[in-house]
């Protein structure tokens, strides 16, 4: 009863926000969210599944926070959505910490701003964005408050409170991926074609909105459409920054795809097969991601957390950068 609540609760509140819709929208953040938990493995964060109604019905919380009456909020929430790659091709490798990368983009505007005076206007984290360090800051927040779960499970203690803290970790998280996984927002393209044009796509604003919105509420995507498209849990080795990367660049890689479908007929079609299969497959690639990361959380939080030792803030810490007055992850 009290996720229900919490749902309800939720979506009244973002009925008081009808602009504050900048992404997938409601209906895709819902699918990916529930698709996800629902291809959980036994062996994995199953307790997810109590608060999947919360989960979906908050899914596009994320984006109200983005408003412009709440300007720190904004400010702070903006670039979490959005990872520019063609902005920033001169931050080689990227920074395993969110504000060497800031930094980075600040040196760079220095550098630019009277040679340059136009690339130096979007040379900042509005326009480059910072998604990969928003999902792995939810992805560390979840596997610190799965700890308390299992804590709580193995005293027989209640674990009802630890699991709402999961569940807001997992709503931050799972936009931020079904953000990523838009190919609109990996690229400069965003909202129309930016740049050189010689194939004439749309520089029109609203092809953002038309595709992820409009199209796949139109065409009623459901969680049966991608559920048996999802497979078997991967990415639970290896370095997840490194996963978050790759998994935006693949996203990436396909926004010209999406344009040339765009010509058409402005995604006006709702049958338009080509259109229905490259939303399956970007639904798909988010909820697989989602749930990848739950699991991977999962079995990380079954180890206490490891002894840094000198500690990241330590200056003693052979990796510790001055200028962030912390070492890098």
């Amino acid at each position: 009863m009290r996720t229900l609540l919490l749902a309800f609760t939720t979506i009244s509140a973002l009925a008081l926000h009808p602009t504050a819709a900048h992404a997938w929208g409601q209906t895709a953040h819902a699918v990916i969210d529930r698709a996800a938990i629902e291809a959980i493995p036994e062996d994995g964060p199953v307790f997810l599944r109590k608060h999947v109604d919360y989960i979906a019905a908050s899914a596009s919380l994320p984006d109200s926070w983005r408003g412009d009456a709440e300007n720190f909020s904004k400010m702070e929430e903006d670039p979490n959505h959005g990872w520019f790659r063609e902005q920033f091709t001169f931050v080689k490798p990227i920074p395993r910490s969110r504000h060497e990368f800031v930094l980075a983009l600040y040196k760079q505007y220095e550098a630019i701003k009277d040679s340059d005076p136009q690339t130096a206007q979007r040379t900042n984290i509005r326009w480059t964005g910072t998604l990969p360090y928003a999902a792995m800051e939810a992805y560390e927040r979840l596997i610190t408050c799965m700890r308390y779960v299992r804590k709580a499970q193995a005293e027989g203690g209640d674990a009802s409170i630890p699991e709402q803290h999961c569940a807001f970790q997992v709503i931050r998280l799972g936009h931020y991926i079904g953000d990523g996984a838009q190919p609109h927002h990996d690229s400069i393209h965003s909202d129309g074609w930016r740049g050189d044009n010689p194939k004439d796509y749309t520089t029109d604003r609203s092809v953002h909105g038309r595709f992820e919105s409009r199209f796949v509420d139109g065409m009623g995507l459901t969680v049966a459409d991608i559920a048996p498209r999802i497979g078997a849990p991967r990415r639970q080795s290896g370095d997840m920054f490194d996963a978050v990367l790759g998994f935006l660049n693949e996203a990436g890689d396909l926004v010209e795809n999406l344009y040339k479908l765009e010509k058409r007929n402005g995604f006006a079609d709702f049958a338009d097969k080509d259109v229905r299969a490259f939303v399956y497959d970007r639904t798909t690639a988010g909820a697989a991601m989602l749930r990848d990361m739950l699991c991977r959380a999962w079995a990380e939080s079954a180890t206490p957390p490891a002894k840094i030792t000198p500690s990241p803030l330590d200056a003693n810490n052979p990796r510790f950068n001055p200028e962030t007055g912390s070492a890098p992850s």
